[in-house]
């Protein structure tokens, strides 16, 4: 009778691994989103700002929130 080893991971990648690369995405995506945005409220005017409720103080805030 023959039998088979079945506790082996395949192609190398546990769940572990998989969860962690999949995490480590998101933050990236995340902080791009951030930068992106921080960057576009940036550039206006405080007169921009102010049409839209904001000021240059609250700009980090809105950039880090999370959605």
């Amino acid at each position: 009778m023959a039998s088979f080893d079945t506790n082996r991971t395949t192609a190398g990648l546990s769940a572990g691994k998989f969860a962690f690369f999949a995490n480590m995405m998101t933050a990236v995506a995340a902080w791009n989103d951030a930068r992106i945005t921080r960057n576009a409220l940036s550039k206006l005017t405080a007169r921009e700002l102010d049409d839209i409720g904001l000021s240059h103080g609250d700009i980090e805030a809105i950039a880090t929130r999370v959605r």
